[in-house]
Formats: structure tokens, sequence, C-alpha cells
């Protein structure tokens, strides 16, 4: 049915349940799994109203630990996808724009299914907070399986 799972994550708790969902997931249907985890680039620094250029070091630090963390991440997620037999490979992006980025690295590495965790956000929460799982779903092709 799905060959190759899409899991986009980030380090916190509810990632970490579509890490252990997605991997049980992928080994009962013989699947993949691409791992994508993205992080913002530096804000606009802005100041009395003109936007001010970072130096280069400052933006090469910023990758660095952006990096750093993605390995981080990435590994972890690796690792626990080896002990259970799951062919595993990971993505890494520095976007403002992540669920354009989750859309896009779901077409390129021809998965077939996203798994992500929602916080099930509804009304004003949603409304201030946004929903990345609302996003992707406007916007991908992909089918989504969300976990709560």
């Amino acid at each position: 049915m799905y060959e190759h799972l899409l899991v986009p994550v980030d380090g916190s708790e509810l990632s970490n349940k579509a890490i252990e969902h997605s991997i049980g997931l992928a080994k009962m249907l013989g699947a993949s799994i691409t791992g994508f985890t993205a992080e913002p680039p530096l804000p606009v620094l802005v100041v009395e109203q003109a936007a001010v250029a970072y130096d280069v070091a400052t933006f090469q630090d910023h990758e660095k630990r952006c990096e750093a963390h993605a390995r981080e991440l990435l590994l972890a997620f690796a690792e626990k996808a080896k002990a259970a037999g799951v062919s595993f490979d990971g993505q890494f992006v520095i976007t403002d724009n992540i669920q354009q980025s989750i859309v896009d690295v779901a077409a390129k590495q021809g998965c077939d299914l996203i798994v992500m965790a929602s916080h099930g956000r509804h009304g004003l929460d949603a409304l201030i907070h946004g929903s990345l799982t609302k996003s992707v779903l406007a916007h991908s092709q992909v089918p989504l399986l969300v976990l709560h």
C-alpha cells in the first residue's frame, strides 16, 4: 500500500510520537522512511526602519547550529529505524516556509504518505498559532496521516 513515508520531525514530544508510529507502520508495510527536519533562517534584523545585513560569521554560525541540531535529530531517528530493520534516509533544509518544504521533499523523494503529529488546535488557539499540519494538508497531493 504505502512504500515510502515522509516524517517531518523537530525534536518535540509530538514528533517523537510520529517517529515511533512511522517506524511501526513502515515495518508492518515493508516501507522505507525519509526523516525530514527544517530550521528557520536568521530573522531579518531591522534597526530604525532599515534592514541590516548580518556579517558572514553570523550566518555561518547559524548554519552550523542548524546542521548540528538536524544531524542530532535525524541520527536518533535513523538509529531507531535501523534497530527496527526499516530503511531510512534523512533530509534537512533551512527555510522560512516549512510547510512548502515538507510538500516539496515528499514529491522529490517519491514519498507516498506523510506522517505528522498535530496538537489538534482549534478555535482561537489555531488562529493565533496556525497549524503546520493543516497547511501541509492543504498544499500536498500526498496523503497525510495525522497523529494526535
